[in-house]
């Protein structure tokens, strides 16, 4: 399988890309702005498997030319078969703190780069192939919310109805596009919004089941927002 991660230099993105380098026989692209990381998780995974091919490719998802990006995965890759999008950031502030500028970064981490490479990539998935937005518990509607983070929750609600609406749109291409909305897992960003708090999932557990979703849950899902959660922060 060709499969791109994005956020892969830390957390989950990280974990994912290490577990599909177990698998192995895959390629994988690992995008983050993070070049040293990159490398570095580049080098753990040749020690891993020679069967699978990590390629570490630095973009800036907030700033980057997205064309430029789009050439050198084509490049690296006959078709995508699995797209994650896992990159992401967080903002925890109370809204009287909050600024337009905190609206533009949360908006432009968490939704635009998943629309922008999408975009980006059409012409260049595979059929069939697999679309997977990670969002997050805050995202989901009805789930649990907590001050501070309402940027954060609205850029992955947005994250998530736009999953919704390109599974419509790219069905007949023969691409699934399904949202993960991520409970508590013990990464670097759960720490930054719940200094205090133990998560009962670490990283590499949720990336498992991630990793598996990816390969196998478009032929059951398409188009749907899946909670993983087995607690809040707030119940525990």
């Amino acid at each position: 399988m060709n499969i791109i991660v994005t956020g892969a230099s830390r957390g989950i993105g990280k974990q994912l890309v290490i577990n599909f380098t177990i698998m192995g026989g895959h390629r994988i692209i690992a995008i983050s702005r993070n070049e040293s990381k990159l490398l570095k998780l580049k080098a753990h995974c040749e020690e891993i498997s020679e069967s699978s091919e990590v390629i570490a490719m630095p973009f800036d998802l907030e700033t980057g030319d997205y064309k430029s990006l789009a050439r050198e995965i084509k490049g690296c890759m006959p078709e995508v078969h699995i797209l994650i999008n896992n990159a992401g950031s967080l903002v925890n502030k109370s809204i009287a703190q909050l600024s337009g500028r905190d609206f533009d970064h949360m908006m432009n981490t968490n939704v635009r780069p998943a629309f922008l490479l999408v975009r980006s990539l059409l012409p260049h998935f595979g059929n069939p192939s697999h679309i997977v937005n990670i969002s997050s518990m805050g995202g989901y509607q009805g789930s649990v919310k907590f001050p501070g983070l309402s940027l954060y929750s609205a850029s992955k609600a947005a994250l998530a109805v736009l999953s919704e609406c390109l599974a419509v749109e790219l069905t007949e291409r023969g691409i699934s596009v399904n949202c993960l909305a991520l409970g508590a897992a013990q990464t670097e960003m759960l720490s930054e919004a719940f200094p205090a708090y133990k998560a009962p999932l670490s990283a590499t557990e949720m990336a498992g089941y991630i990793a598996d979703f990816a390969l196998t849950g478009h032929r059951y899902y398409n188009g749907k927002i899946l909670p993983l959660s087995l607690s809040t922060p707030k119940t525990m």
